[in-house]
């Protein structure tokens, strides 16, 4: 008696068992399953628009800029009406070129303003009608020379760009565009900086241009989430 006893109380306890760990299975597998759901839903909802207005235009290129120097940036660049004109006045280190919205994708750039010289010189040039190889010519000949100030070694451009020009107006977002980072050294050359002249990985730094007026690092981080 006493044994049939304790059979019993055993299949009791593994039928609690199985009970519990079936449900402890369901319990995790709405889990997941309301997981999936809210990510999606996330994703499902996200409401990219046209960016249709000089203030829309400022938000989204200003995101090229480092998020604490945001709010000092002086922002340059094409207007909705297509002129080139200075979008927002600014009192930091960085100026910000927003993207030109005539043109299909999105791209926008942050630079120290002592690059300026240099950056100016090229919208000067390309708007004379000069060619890119042109204009990397002429103004490797003025940096030589002196003529053309090349800014503060070190100097910094961030660029921000996609192919979309869409936005997500709650967070200024582009849609699927990415960063890109470079840090100017006129002149620097792979052995003078230890850095590769060909990137080794999607990631790695390298050195693009070098020994010329024009050289610099290149970073390009991996994408990330966009919302």
């Amino acid at each position: 008696m006493k044994q049939f006893i304790t059979v019993i109380a055993l299949t009791g306890v593994l039928i609690s068992c199985k009970n519990t760990g079936e449900n402890k299975k369901v319990t995790e597998e709405t889990a997941i399953s309301e997981t999936v759901e809210d990510t999606t839903t996330d994703q499902v909802n996200v409401n990219y628009v046209p960016i249709d207005s000089d203030e829309t235009l400022i938000a989204a290129s200003l995101l090229a800029a480092p998020e604490a120097s945001r709010d000092g940036c002086k922002v340059i660049g094409y207007n909705m009406a297509g002129e080139f004109v200075t979008l927002r006045e600014g009192d930091n280190e960085f100026i910000v070129l927003a993207d030109d919205p005539k043109k299909s994708g999105f791209n926008a750039a942050c630079y120290h303003k002592s690059l300026e010289p240099f950056m100016a010189r090229g919208r000067e040039l390309r708007a004379e009608g000069k060619t890119g190889p042109e204009i990397f010519d002429i103004r490797e000949e003025e940096a030589k020379s002196g003529q053309l100030d090349m800014g503060k070694p070190g100097s910094t451009l961030h660029i921000y760009f996609g192919e979309s020009d869409l936005y997500n107006p709650e967070t200024s977002k582009v849609q699927g565009a990415k960063y890109r980072y470079v840090v100017y050294l006129p002149f620097a050359t792979a052995a003078s900086t230890g850095l590769p002249e060909n990137p080794i990985g999607s990631n790695h730094p390298w050195i693009m241009n070098p020994g010329t007026h024009r050289a610099h690092i290149m970073i390009s981080p991996l994408p990330e989430d966009n919302d």
